[in-house]
């Protein structure tokens, strides 16, 4: 009896750390449930047959049940009693528990790339069935902060191709300030940026190598233009919602329109309260409380668009309070070319049956252009 109870008890103390691996599994379930990811119900159906038939196994009620019989069971009770324990812990053995998890945490989509400078950020995922199909990725960055080049601001750059059609991102961080002709040192960053992002290569055949040598281009981030209205003006158009005539005092509008900056370039109708500047975690513009400073409140953060073959579907701001900005978000359907072998191959041969038919029907003519007239 005595060994009985030893065994009960090694078996118990082996029972009580699958029950705290099952505990530390329902709660890692819970908390990645809470972010969106969605498991299955029940969430352990992945185990043995044996298992899911079985009802409610291993509660702690039975486990205290055993602790208080396990000295007055005969010998014959004791080793069934083991036996079950040994069949249930040998279930949790069978349950791989990092497979479970790492299968429900794979996402539809992956990371491309990403890159930072300083304050600037860029990263790109795409689809998961789209992964194979895009190439030629480069990254290039450029510093137009202090001197001209430190990075505080500047812009981050991607170039891909996706299918075969070429692609560039490009990410913006531009002076900022509300001083009558600032808005020429921003026209002068985008300048800057346009002129000196470059892509390296090895081979130069059919890469681009600056930003407009691309056939689809988005360029985004906080652009700090401004309006050009006091702070109680501008409130009172917002509060408003008279968008139109906030947009008529908008720099960037007004420089697109002189032609002093991104020129061939379209933005997204402007329906939307400006997004700069607002109090952390707060739907309230900084400065109205007059002693702490004003900021008149802008559309900074920008999202613009280059060539053909690109139809902005959205265009809007998100409600995300953790900043002094509200970012904003734009949904683009884009053309890309494909390249396909076997329509290649088949275009080839009615090529050659052309050129053959045209040659046969020339040798015809001339043959009768080459007979006497009589």
């Amino acid at each position: 009896m005595e060994d009985c109870g030893e065994n009960a008890k090694a078996l118990m103390s082996k029972v009580r750390s699958g029950f705290g691996q099952g505990r530390k599994l329902n709660r890692m379930l819970m908390k990645t449930e809470r972010i969106g990811f969605k498991w299955p119900e029940p969430p352990l159906n992945l185990l043995s047959r044996r298992v899911s038939g079985r009802p409610k196994a291993l509660k702690r009620t039975n486990i205290k049940r055993l602790e208080a019989i396990k000295f007055v069971q005969p010998e014959s009770t004791c080793k069934s009693i083991n036996d079950n324990i040994a069949s249930e812990i040998a279930v949790l053995e069978e349950v791989n528990f990092v497979s479970l998890i790492s299968r429900k945490r794979r996402s539809s989509y992956v990371k491309i790339v990403s890159k930072q400078k300083v304050g600037i950020f860029l990263t790109i995922w795409v689809r998961r069935s789209l992964r194979r199909h895009i190439y030629n990725l480069k990254v290039s960055t450029v510093g137009v902060g202090v001197l001209g080049y430190i990075g505080n601001k500047g812009s981050v750059s991607v170039s891909m191709s996706i299918y075969q059609t070429l692609f560039c991102f490009i990410c913006t961080h531009l002076t900022a300030g509300e001083k009558q002709g600032d808005e020429l040192k921003r026209n002068a960053d985008v300048h800057d940026i346009l002129r000196r992002t470059l892509f390296h290569s090895y081979s130069t055949f059919g890469l681009p190598r600056g930003i407009h040598d691309h056939e689809r281009i988005i360029w985004l981030g906080d652009l700090n233009y401004r309006i050009n209205l006091s702070y109680d003006e501008t409130c009172d158009l917002i509060s408003n919602k008279k968008w139109s005539e906030l947009i008529e005092r908008d720099q960037l509008v007004q420089e697109l329109q002189k032609g002093r900056t991104f020129e061939g370039w379209s933005e997204g109708v402007l329906d939307f309260a400006p997004t700069y500047k607002y109090e952390v975690n707060s739907e309230k513009y900084y400065g109205e409380d007059p002693k702490i400073g004003r900021r008149t409140p802008s559309w900074c953060d920008r999202i613009l668009s280059y060539g053909k073959g690109m139809r902005q579907q959205s265009y809007g701001r998100t409600e995300l309070k953790i900043s002094d900005h509200r970012p904003v978000t734009a949904t683009y359907m884009a053309e890309v070319e494909v390249f396909d072998s076997r329509r290649l191959q088949r275009a080839l041969t009615y090529t050659d049956a052309e050129i053959k038919n045209e040659g046969d029907a020339a040798e015809g003519i001339q043959r009768l252009m080459s007979k006497p007239v009589r």
